[in-house]
């Protein structure tokens, strides 16, 4: 028997003379239906999904706000100390091995009518309120270790979680009375123990200094030529 509904010319035929009824239309594909029909967002009105928004909004906002408290409290904790506290022998476990996980002591061993020594305290304390987080201390040399030589002096031990990680001993180690707070900052960003925004060692490059003598021999001996001219 023929298929009432195949496309064929008989059937159209049969259609117009009423014999075969109207062919049927194809079904419309249904909308796909979601995966999960309960989901909260289905029969939300627009007012609650725009609330339902702000409140995803705060909610994610908020746990920014938490992550960075919790950061700027980690940096307050590191950050306690801002001043060169004096230290003796009695004091040196306690402040220097037990300063506490991952903090660095500076540690200047000095005395009183050497003058570097003085230079140096005073570099220091302008370096502890510009690094808070590092412990730097200074203390009396043999007060805090018997019979130091005077010829050490100035001396910075550094230490972290209780254990030496650099030193300088001795006047040759900072350049003598020529050191400039930068260079101090300088050598201790070098070895990891502050973070400074300094780009490059600002000590005068050899060349410099050379070349800096130089020209004032030059200008000497020009004065002196333009004297002898005056005879």
């Amino acid at each position: 028997m023929q298929d009432p509904n195949a496309d064929t010319e008989w059937n159209d035929i049969l259609r117009k003379k009423g014999i075969l009824p109207p062919k049927e239309k194809p079904k419309e594909e249904e909308d796909e239906v979601p995966e999960e029909q309960g989901s909260k967002y289905e029969n939300m009105t627009l007012d609650e999904l725009d609330e339902f928004e702000d409140e995803e909004d705060e909610r994610v906002m908020e746990m920014y706000r938490q992550k960075r408290i919790a950061e700027i409290k980690a940096v307050q904790a590191k950050s306690k100390f801002g001043d060169v506290r004096e230290i003796s022998a009695v004091d040196y476990v306690q402040e220097v091995n037990k300063a506490g996980d991952g903090i660095w002591v500076v540690l200047h061993l000095y005395k009183q009518g050497i003058p570097l020594c003085s230079l140096i305290n005073q570099h220091l304390r302008q370096l502890a309120s510009k690094f808070p987080q590092v412990k730097f201390l200074n203390s009396v040399s043999t007060t805090c270790i018997a019979n130091y030589p005077d010829k050490n002096l100035p001396t910075i031990f550094v230490y972290k979680d209780g254990d030496l990680k650099q030193n300088w001993i001795g006047p040759h180690t900072f350049g003598g009375m020529n050191l400039k707070l930068d260079e101090l900052e300088w050598k201790l960003h070098k070895a990891g123990i502050v973070e400074s925004t300094l780009e490059e060692d600002p000590k005068p490059k050899v060349h410099d200094m050379m070349m800096s003598s130089i020209r004032t021999s030059s200008n000497q001996n020009r004065d002196s030529d333009s004297s002898d001219d005056d005879y």
